[in-house]
């Protein structure tokens, strides 16, 4: 199925989650910010929020930094 993730088409497996999806791209779930279709998600969600045909996500990164 097609989703859109920062902006760009991709696809992905039926049925995955929003941390089935950030651990395929190895993102650190301790370390992420999760938009879906313009909502910003609580890590709790991401286990059980399957992940829809086109949906739009805007997945960030946080880093410390100085």
């Amino acid at each position: 199925m097609t989703i859109f993730l920062n902006g760009e088409t991709v696809e992905c497996n039926e049925g995955v989650t929003i941390e089935g999806l950030l651990k395929t791209y190895h993102l650190s779930l301790e370390a992420t910010l999760v938009e879906q279709n313009g909502i910003a998600l609580h890590r709790h969600e991401w286990v059980k929020r399957k992940v829809q045909e086109n949906d739009r996500f805007e997945i960030l990164s946080v880093a410390a930094g100085g």
